[in-house]
């Protein structure tokens, strides 16, 4: 029986991008599944008064450089540095959230960060839903319209306020128990730890 790993994600989050790509390929293997977990990560930047990557700082453009030499070896082609930060940062989340509970959310997910690393459209924005919904069969006003019916934000809220009581401080950030690994280049000790424990 798999082990699940909890996957919080902010669709804001830069890392993310090369995260999403590696899921299924590391549940092929039987050891683990994941349960992907959209959060509001730009309120606990807030309540920190702080945020990770400012414009033109070094350490953002060192985050840039980073992700590009990762997803050179993954074999992928984005246009980096990528626009960044998101003015719509909350909606993504909310229609990913949405859509991670029908069986088309991870189609969703890769196409939204898809359009937003090659294409230059920010998620959330109405050219990056348009036509990362299309791409999976979806309306875009049916799924807005889910939002509101299905009180999508306050479920997010709900979901934020878990993320801060386990520690959650970064995106993407997988949770094994107890244990927290911050990062994409944490996934394979997040397996491991996973593996190990339900050994």
């Amino acid at each position: 029986m798999p082990h699940e790993i909890d996957l919080w994600i902010s669709c804001a989050s830069t890392y993310t991008y090369l995260t999403v790509q590696r899921l299924s390929e590391q549940e092929r293997t039987g050891e683990v599944t994941f349960r992907i977990r959209p959060f509001y990560l730009g309120k606990i930047f807030s309540d920190m008064g702080r945020w990770p990557f400012p414009d033109g700082a070094e350490k953002t453009r060192y985050m840039w450089r980073d992700i590009g030499r990762r997803a050179q070896a993954m074999g992928l082609s984005p246009n980096l540095p990528a626009p960044y930060p998101l003015p719509d940062a909350v909606l993504a989340n909310q229609v990913a959230y949405h859509a991670l509970r029908q069986d088309w959310g991870r189609s969703y997910l890769l196409s939204s960060y898809r359009h937003w690393f090659e294409g230059g459209l920010l998620p959330g924005g109405a050219d990056n839903l348009k036509a990362s919904l299309s791409e999976v069969g979806q309306d875009v006003d049916a799924v807005l319209a889910a939002l509101e019916s299905e009180a999508v934000h306050d479920r997010l809220v709900e979901e934020t306020g878990v993320a801060v009581r386990l520690g959650i401080f970064g995106a993407p950030m997988f949770v094994v128990g107890d244990e927290l690994f911050w990062g994409d280049d944490r996934m394979d000790d997040a397996v491991a730890w996973a593996s190990s424990s339900s050994a």
